[in-house]
């Protein structure tokens, strides 16, 4: 993996770029498993965002930092601190924001997967144009077991592998491994370590930034047409779940987890 410019990781994690030659790396960490908490979301939205305006970014990637897992979806600290539905909605929505960033840029987004992904984290690799993953990075739809749902990420999960696939993932919450990934379309490719993984990664995104950027985003625009409610629609999810996470199954459910 190149490596980003040396930074403090604090406990409430962070999210850090590097841009050489056409390519703009993302990448985001948190020191409790790579979770998500809502400044990291929105500093990964706006960081996509801010990135893919720039004319001298061809192709982005998105990757998290650490050896563990890619990304463990939902912070259970901040979802057990939600105290009513405006801040769920305003949690939840901070996952959609991730997701339109990824979509809208006119970049191919290409996602380095280098292990487990839980919740929220699916609906990241969904959004990127092309996944690379390790043999080791599992993955698995976790909202039902906490009383919640994949509301928010549902609608590009499903674009990516389809209603049934999602619906296999979302009803039994339990985790699919890499060759399943593969096979339905989360990952584009599967290698064996993270060696292989940096490789495969450099030499796609060295290609599409020798690329014709106009045709890249036509391309893309193609790949996501259909889309254009999405604003709409991933806010009413988002109330769903920002809703769900007030009710005391999920809260007890929440705090079983984080006991463990």
């Amino acid at each position: 993996m190149t490596p980003l410019s040396p930074i403090e990781s604090g406990p409430d994690g962070y999210v850090r770029t590097q841009q050489t030659d056409g390519i703009a790396r993302v990448e985001f960490f948190h020191p409790k498993s790579n979770s998500l908490p809502s400044a990291v979301l929105q500093e990964l939205a706006a960081t996509i965002a801010r990135v893919s305006q720039d004319p001298a970014v061809r192709v982005i990637v998105l990757q998290s930092g650490g050896t563990g897992p890619f990304c463990a979806g939902a912070s259970f600290d901040e979802l057990a601190a939600i105290g009513d539905r405006e801040q769920g909605q305003r949690f939840f929505s901070g996952f959609a924001g991730v997701i339109l960033a990824m979509i809208r840029a006119p970049q191919f987004v290409i996602s380095r997967v280098h292990g487990k992904a839980a919740g929220g984290a699916v609906g990241l690799i969904a959004a990127s144009d092309f996944s690379i993953a390790v043999e080791k990075a599992s993955a698995k739809l976790s909202e039902l077991a906490v009383g919640i749902g994949p509301f928010v990420v549902g609608p590009v999960i499903q674009q990516k592998i389809g209603l049934a696939s999602f619906s296999q993932m979302a009803v039994d919450a339990d985790w699919r491994d890499a060759s399943w990934c593969e096979r339905r379309g989360l990952y584009a490719k599967v290698v064996a370590d993270t060696a292989a993984l940096d490789a495969g990664v450099d030499t796609l995104a060295s290609t599409l930034a020798a690329s014709n950027p106009d045709a890249m985003a036509m391309l893309k625009r193609v790949f996501w047409q259909g889309t254009e409610g999405w604003d709409t629609l991933l806010a009413e999810r988002a109330a769903m779940s920002g809703t769900l996470v007030l009710s005391d199954f999920t809260r007890n459910a929440i705090a079983s987890f984080k006991g463990k």
